[in-house]
C-alpha cells in the first residue's frame, strides 16, 4: 500500500495541516495496555481522500496536533468501534471527537450484526476479507514489518466506504438523530469514566453497609495513585477482592491487616501502614460523610415479567430492523420495571425510557405492563416469531 510514515513533529505538523482541508477524515489506533495504567498508543492509522499514513507516536514523542484537530468541529471522523479512539481523544484534548461517525454502532441501527467486527462490515458492505496475521502484535517494538503496517493499515482503508454505504441506509430508516444521540452519549460515558472516580465499580462490593463502602473507597484512592505513581493496571497493584475482604474486616491494624490470605505477598506487605492509613480515614468520617447508594438502585423482585420483557426486546428490535444488543439487555429491562413499578417517580428515567429507546422500546413496553398491547406467535416458521397486537378495551 502506497503511504506516507509520520516520525517527526515537523512532518506531523505539515500532514495536519493538509489533512485540516478534508471533509471526511478515518482513523485507528494500536495500542498496549496489558501493562499500563493506561493503554500506550503506540500507532494512529489514517485515511482522507488519498491521503494514506502512518503516525508514529513512538518515534515523534507526541500526537497532539492530530488530536486537536479531529476535537474540532468541521469535519467528519469515522471510526470503528471508537471507544478507545474517543478515549485518546478526551485524554489528549479534554474533548469528544468532533463530528464523529461509528460505523459499528450505525450497523446496529439498521439491523445489521451488532458488534460486528470490521471484518465482518467489510465482507458484508465491500465483499472482501481482511487478514489475521498481525493480532498478537506487540505495538511498542520497532521497527514495524511490512506485514504490521499493512495490517495496521487495512483498519481505515475501507472505513470511508463503510461510512457512505451504512450512512444512507441510517438516511433511509430516518435515524440519523438516533445515531448521533448514542454516539454523543458513548462520549460522555467515556469521558465520564476518565474523569470521574469510579470506586463503586470495585467488584463484590454492592452489598455492602455505608461505613465498608467508604473504606472501599479509600483504598480504591489509593490504589489508583499507586498505579498511576508505578504505571502498572490498578488490579495488578491490589485486587478488587482483597479490597473488598479488607473492607469487610474494617480493621487498620496492620497485623490483622496482614493475616488475610493474599496481603501477605511480598510487593503489598511495604504498603500495609498506608493502606492501615486509607482504612483509618474511612473509619473517622461523620456519617453524612458516608457513600450513599443512588435512589431507585434496589431492583424490582419481578423476575418472571422480566424474562419475559428481555425477550421480547428481540421482537421489538426486529420490528425496528435493528439489532437487539444495541437496543438494550436484561439489565436495562430490570432498571424499567424497578423505575415502573417502585412508585418513584423521582428517580433518574432508565435508558429504555430515555431517547430514541423511548420511542422504540419504552413507549411498548408501558403499553405491555398496563395491558394495552399483547404479544403473540405470528409465525412460528419466521426468524422472528412474534408480534404486537393492540388490546380491545
Amino acid at each position: 500500500m502506497n503511504h506516507e510514515t509520520i516520525t517527526s513533529r515537523e512532518d506531523l505538523d505539515r500532514f495536519c495541516e493538509r489533512l485540516a482541508k478534508q471533509p471526511l477524515i478515518a482513523f485507528d489506533t494500536e495500542f498496549v495496555s496489558e501493562d499500563r495504567y493506561r493503554p500506550e498508543l503506540c500507532l494512529l492509522q489514517v485515511a482522507a481522500g488519498d491521503m494514506l499514513a502512518i503516525i508514529d507516536p513512538i518515534a515523534i514523542g507526541t500526537t497532539q496536533p492530530f488530536w486537536d484537530l479531529i476535537s474540532t468541529a468541521g469535519r467528519t471522523v469515522i471510526v470503528h468501534a471508537g471507544r478507545e479512539e474517543m478515549r485518546f481523544c478526551w485524554r489528549f484534548t479534554g474533548k469528544p471527537i468532533a463530528g464523529c461517525f461509528d460505523v459499528q454502532l450505525a450497523a446496529g441501527f439498521v439491523g445489521i450484526e451488532y458488534p460486528a467486527s470490521l471484518g465482518n462490515l467489510v465482507k458484508t458492505i465491500c465483499g472482501k476479507t481482511l487478514g489475521k496475521g498481525e493480532t498478537r502484535t506487540d505495538w511498542r517494538r520497532r521497527p514495524l514489518s511490512e506485514g504490521q503496517i499493512e495490517y495496521a493499515l487495512q483498519d481505515v482503508i475501507d472505513l470511508a466506504t463503510l461510512h457512505s454505504t451504512i450512512g444512507k441506509m441510517v438516511d433511509d430508516l430516518q435515524r440519523r438523530s438516533w445515531l448521533d444521540e448514542e454516539i454523543a452519549t458513548l462520549q460522555t460515558t467515556v469521558a465520564n469514566n476518565e474523569e470521574n472516580e469510579s470506586w463503586h465499580r470495585v467488584s463484590g462490593s454492592s452489598s455492602l453497609p455505608p461505613r465498608q463502602m467508604a473504606i472501599i473507597r479509600e483504598l480504591w484512592r489509593w490504589r489508583e495513585a499507586r498505579a498511576q505513581k508505578t504505571d502498572q493496571p490498578a488490579r495488578r497493584v491490589l485486587r478488587d477482592d482483597l479490597i473488598v475482604e479488607l473492607a469487610r474486616r474494617g480493621s487498620p491494624d496492620p497485623k490483622r491487616i496482614n493475616s488475610i490470605r493474599g496481603m501477605e505477598r511480598r510487593n503489598l506487605q511495604p504498603h500495609h501502614e498506608a493502606l492501615a492509613e486509607a482504612i483509618g480515614i474511612a473509619l473517622d468520617l461523620d456519617e453524612s460523610e458516608l457513600p450513599v447508594k443512588p435512589r431507585g438502585e434496589r431492583r424490582a423482585k419481578v423476575p418472571m415479567l422480566s424474562q419475559f420483557l428481555s425477550t421480547a426486546i428481540a421482537c421489538v428490535s426486529r420490528t425496528h430492523k435493528m439489532a437487539p444488543a444495541i437496543v438494550g439487555n436484561a439489565d436495562d429491562v430490570r432498571e424499567l420495571l424497578t423505575y415502573e413499578m417502585g412508585g418513584n417517580k423521582n428517580a433518574p428515567k432508565p435508558a429504555l425510557l430515555r431517547g430514541w429507546r423511548g420511542d422504540v422500546v419504552g413507549k411498548a413496553f408501558r403499553d405491555v405492563l398496563d395491558g394495552r398491547l399483547a404479544i403473540r406467535v405470528a409465525n412460528r416458521q419466521a426468524e422472528q416469531p412474534l408480534e404486537f397486537i393492540d388490546v380491545q378495551p
